[in-house]
C-alpha cells in the first residue's frame, strides 16, 4: 500500500512539474545552464517528458523501464538545479534563499530513491517465482 501512495506523490511531482514547464517556461527557461542551446525548447521537452513519465508510471507493463527511465531523467536534470542554487537564479517571479535552492539538490536524490522503490514490482516477482515452482 505504502509503494502506491509513494508512486501516487511520485506522479502528482511529475504532473505538476509538467504542467509547470508550460505555464512558467520562461522561469524555467532561466534555470537552463547557458551552455546548454535553445534554453525554452528543453523546457518544453522535459515538460512533456514529464508527462510521459507519468502515463509510464500508471501502466503496470511500463512501470520497471519508466522508474529506471526517471530516475535517470532526474540525474540529468540535477546540473539545471546545481546551476540556479549556484548561481541564485530566481524562479516563478522571485527569488528563493540559496539554502532551499542547495536543499533541492539533495532532495532530488530522495525524490530518484522513492521513484525506484514505488516503481520496482519484486513484490511480484517474488509471489511469481514462489507460485511457480509449485
Amino acid at each position: 500500500m505504502l509503494k502506491i501512495i509513494i508512486r501516487g506523490l511520485v506522479c502528482a511531482v511529475f504532473s505538476f512539474g509538467g504542467v509547470a514547464h508550460f505555464v512558467f517556461a520562461e522561469d524555467f527557461a532561466g534555470i537552463v545552464p547557458p551552455l546548454l542551446p535553445w534554453p525554452l525548447a528543453i523546457v518544453w521537452a522535459t515538460g512533456i517528458m514529464e508527462f510521459g513519465l507519468v502515463l509510464g508510471i500508471l501502466m503496470p507493463k511500463l512501470r520497471v523501464l519508466t522508474g529506471k527511465l526517471a530516475a535517470i531523467y532526474c540525474l540529468l536534470v540535477l546540473p539545471a538545479n546545481i546551476y540556479q542554487a549556484m548561481n541564485d537564479v530566481p524562479i516563478f517571479g522571485a527569488h528563493v534563499t540559496p539554502e532551499l535552492l542547495f536543499l533541492r539538490i539533495p532532495l532530488q536524490f530522495v525524490l530518484i530513491a522513492a521513484i525506484l522503490w514505488s516503481t520496482n514490482d519484486s513484490d511480484r516477482r517474488v509471489i511469481q517465482k514462489s507460485t511457480g515452482a509449485v
